[in-house]
């Protein structure tokens, strides 16, 4: 999958446009994705993509970079070799392009506004 474009709350990946945060998965795009918390990902906010043991997550955190990851997420990424990468979603979206042609299984979580 590619990520085309981004701006605030619009993301378009593989010619789709989607408005509301989401997980991309190697083999398709969850756009029902939503947090506990809404500016905090925690542990029970992953629990379907970590299941998955990706080599590499790639959190969006929003375009000002305001969503925050939780301390567990952190620990559980370092203890079960997960490469964790945590930036504002335009970053993150470049990052994501860039490794996904690399790796294999690169999942990413996508926060789109704020």
């Amino acid at each position: 999958m590619k990520i085309e474009s981004y701006s605030f709350g619009l993301i378009k990946i593989d010619g789709k446009d989607f408005k509301s945060d989401l997980i991309i998965y190697p083999d398709h795009v969850d756009d029902k994705w939503w947090r506990k918390e809404g500016h905090l990902l925690q542990m029970e906010d992953l629990t379907d993509i970590l299941a998955l043991q990706p080599e590499v997550l790639i959190v969006g955190q929003g375009m000002p970079g305001l969503m925050k990851v939780d301390g567990k997420v952190e620990e559980y990424c370092r203890n079960h070799n997960v490469e964790l990468i945590v930036l504002p979603t335009m970053e993150a979206a470049e990052k994501y392009n860039e490794l996904a042609k690399k790796k294999p299984l690169v999942l990413a979580a996508f926060h789109l506004t704020c």
